[in-house]
Order: structure tokens, then C-alpha cells, then sequence
């Protein structure tokens, strides 16, 4: 990653999620919150592979793909019921469950191959699938071998361009752990 790029003084957990489409998203919003921070439909696919790793609260799909018909496959939606209550709320009773229940620890492409599969928790995972463009991007990713990942790197080094802070203007951290040299 390029270095340079200023650090706040202040941390807020909560802060980046009001950036965040949420995962009902269908996939022009999905475009849309990309575009607004110069990303394009690429960077949406590429950077959504992220998915393959972490978990989520049942809260973030349940209402989604377990308590309405949707098209998530029958297996993983029955396997999903057994782990999520059908009334998780944030702050309640509300477990987490693994992203990608093939790979779960390891950064790959699988994402893409669950996308194909039907096997993703989101609806904004699901909606890749929406558009000739998009369903197109997520065979290529999941089919050729370090399509992705080379995609991925780069996509990575975009977004940490969004919004940088440039110039200290005399500012300095106050509560380094380390001196750079």
C-alpha cells in the first residue's frame, strides 16, 4: 500500500458504516454508493470478494433471506435457520455466522463460486448476479486463478486513495508508539 497518506487523532467504530451500502442493497444502489466515492462497477465486484472472510450478525440477513422467499440455496438457508434466531436485532440476541462457510479463514476466491452457488449471506452478494456485467465479472473471478487477487490488490490501493488527508499544517501525533526513522 502507498505510505503517506495522514492519520486521525480519533477512532470512531460506528463512523465508517454511514459509508457503507447496507447488505439489502439491490445493485444500482450498490453502483451508486461506489460512484459517489470515484469507485466504478468493477471496483464493487472486485472489492465485494472481500466477503470471503469475517463473519456477520444474523441481523444483517435474516429478515432478508431467511424470513422472506428469496433465492438463497435451500442448504445454506436451512443451515442458517438452525444458527439464527428469526428476531435477531442488533444489540439482542444475535449471533454470527462465517461469511464463506467453505474457506471462512482464507482471503481467495470462493466468494465468487458462492455467488454462483447462491451460497452468500447478503442480498447486495446476491445482486452481483443482476446485471450481464456484473454476473460476467463474478464467473472471471471465481474461474481463473489470480484474476482476483491481482484485481483485488489494486482495488485495494483505490479506495485507500478515497478522501486522503494531505498536509500536516503542524500537526503531529501526540501518541505515537514508535518513532519512524
Amino acid at each position: 500500500m502507498p505510505s503517506g497518506r495522514r492519520d486521525g487523532t480519533f477512532s470512531n467504530a460506528s463512523e465508517p458504516l454511514k459509508f457503507l451500502a447496507p447488505p439489502t442493497s439491490n445493485l444500482s444502489d450498490l453502483v451508486a454508493s461506489f460512484v459517489i466515492k470515484g469507485l466504478n462497477t468493477e471496483d464493487l465486484v472486485v472489492l465485494s470478494g472481500a466477503h470471503t472472510i469475517g463473519r456477520s450478525h444474523c441481523s444483517s440477513f435474516v429478515s432478508d433471506h431467511l424470513n422472506t422467499p428469496s433465492d438463497i440455496n435451500g442448504g445454506l438457508a436451512a443451515f442458517l435457520r438452525g444458527q439464527c434466531p428469526a428476531d435477531a436485532t442488533p444489540g439482542g440476541k444475535d449471533p454470527t455466522v462465517m461469511q464463506d462457510v467453505v474457506t471462512s479463514n482464507k482471503l481467495d476466491r470462493q466468494y465468487y463460486k458462492n455467488v454462483l452457488s447462491r451460497t452468500v449471506l447478503f442480498t447486495s452478494d446476491a445482486a452481483l448476479m443482476t446485471s450481464a456485467e456484473t454476473a460476467r465479472m463474478v464467473v472471471e473471478n471465481a474461474k481463473i486463478p489470480g484474476w482476483w487477487e491481482d484485481k483485488f490488490e489494486k482495488a485495494m490501493v483505490k479506495m485507500a486513495g478515497i478522501e486522503v488527508k494531505t498536509g500536516y499544517q503542524g500537526q503531529i501525533r501526540k501518541k505515537c508508539r514508535a518513532i519512524n526513522h
